[in-house]
């Protein structure tokens, strides 16, 4: 207990300077979906790499097809026994657009003191996955710093791409089986149950996400010359994006609910238990009913049903004023979150069926994927969830939520195929972080507690 409460104590002391170093990972521009900024996406994985040899984990920035991975590696002759554990987060972050929607220059972090006196973080990154990965890094500082070593074998994997589909994650995976492959993962891209309710994430939704483009006439037209006369392939799509769903909710492309399981009573009254409120989780964005399937609970909808989301239309002229033209293509991003056993090849190639079967004369379709990953359930009473939850509970001074998450974190999925390792998902996000949206922020409480408890969560793995 003397080596445990000495790392937390240094934790306290030094909250300062690790803010100083989360915000200047903050600072660099590291949006990995643009390439526009791939040096910054270089400069964000050297920063890693280096601030981790310093504080004593050997790291280096390691190439691949597209951005850097950072790969570290703890000295093995400071470590005790326990497990050997791979712990993953990201360095890359969602583009900043639209920016006249942020308060702030979204690379310049700083600290924003809410009228009840919490305080937050608010910059691009400084949830999804910067304040989260800082979280380990800071914790595994403080461990070096107090007893001159991590208390279990520790490896780190950082990423660049996850903003953009991991194009090279899996090619890296299995290049570097041997040396990534450990007793399990470590995960910190997810949320508590709320602000003062730690959480472990047991269930991701997978996902299948798809660009479709359009065309009709070779060239823009003129909506006087030609209107009525010319196919107009936005109205082609809306027909399309139209038919994807039903009156009820229900997904209309072919076979899309194989596979779809209804969850255990047991489970379901584990969840009734949370005390889940929709309307204040709707109310939270200005909504006030659940949309989607019909007769289905807005926790059901977004922890055990499939999605379709149509994510972006353009076509035509979007500028300032008006331009009379009917545009040559229109096209959409449209994704499908996915649970139980879909399948998300099948479901692909179904969608695929299911516009060109709509498709008029005169019209082509064009498709570009972005990912196509199952869903993913872990084990809810293996022990590194029991270690997790009684560190949490330690730090928290209260119960630990089992809970589902609507999102995807493929790299879970990956980590079991590949590498054959199931994970521990803990994160600190809150609902209301504003991940992938103008003014971004991290609770400063979420930052601090959270070095706190992967201080916890290390000790109690070495037991």
């Amino acid at each position: 207990m003397a080596t445990i409460d000495g790392v937390l104590q240094r934790i306290d002391d030094n909250l300062d300077k690790s803010l100083e170093r989360l915000f200047d990972l903050l600072r660099i521009k590291s949006i990995s979906t643009d390439p526009a900024y791939k040096d910054e996406c270089r400069k964000a994985a050297d920063w890693l790499a280096e601030e981790l040899t310093g504080l004593g984990i050997p790291a280096k920035s390691r190439a691949t097809t597209g951005h850097p991975m950072v790969v570290g590696h703890a000295p093995h002759d400071k470590v005790g026994g326990g497990p050997h554990v791979l712990f993953y987060g990201h360095y890359d972050v969602q583009p900043v657009d639209p920016v006249a929607l942020w308060a702030t220059d979204p690379f310049e972090p700083r600290i924003v003191v809410r009228d009840d006196g919490s305080k937050m973080i608010v910059a691009r990154g400084a949830c999804d996955d910067k304040g989260q990965l800082m979280t380990f890094v800071e914790a595994a500082r403080a461990w070096i710093a107090e007893t001159g070593g991590l208390p279990i074998q520790v490896s780190l994997l950082i990423e660049g791409e996850e903003e953009s589909g991991s194009p090279s994650l899996d090619r890296f995976l299995e290049d570097n089986k041997q040396e990534l492959s450990h007793d399990f993962a470590m995960i910190c891209d997810t949320n508590m149950w709320n602000s003062n309710t730690p959480a472990i994430t047991t269930m991701l939704r997978g996902m299948v996400s798809e660009e479709i483009v359009i065309t009709a006439a070779d060239k823009d037209l003129h909506s006087g010359l030609f209107g009525g006369a010319a196919r107009n392939p936005i109205r082609v799509l809306a027909r399309i994006i139209a038919d994807l769903h039903d009156d009820d909710g229900r997904i209309m492309v072919p076979d899309f609910y194989d596979g779809v399981i209804e969850m255990p009573d047991e489970v379901t009254a584990l969840w009734d238990r949370l005390g889940f409120d929709a309307d204040a989780f709707l109310g939270g964005v200005n909504l006030s009913e659940p949309a989607g399937e019909t007769g289905r609970t807005a926790l059901e909808q977004i922890w055990t049903r499939p999605t379709c989301d149509v994510n972006g239309i353009t076509g035509g002229y979007t500028g300032d004023g008006f331009k009379t033209v009917i545009p040559s293509k229109a096209s959409a991003k449209i994704s499908f979150r996915l649970v139980g056993a879909q399948n998300p090849v099948a479901i692909r190639d179904n969608f695929r069926a299911f516009v060109r079967a709509r498709l008029p004369a005169d019209c082509t379709v064009e498709f570009t994927g972005f990912g196509c990953n199952p869903a993913l359930q872990l084990p809810i009473d293996s022990a590194p969830v029991r270690k997790g939850k009684a560190a949490l509970a330690a730090e928290w001074g209260r119960d630990v939520a089992m809970i589902g998450i609507g999102g995807s974190i493929p790299i879970a999925g990956d980590f079991k195929s590949v590498l054959g390792m199931d994970s521990l998902m803990i994160g600190f996000g809150l609902d209301d972080d504003q991940i992938h949206s103008p003014n971004e922020k991290y609770d400063l409480q979420s930052f601090h507690k959270g070095i706190r408890s992967w201080a916890r969560v290390l000790n109690e793995l070495a037991q």
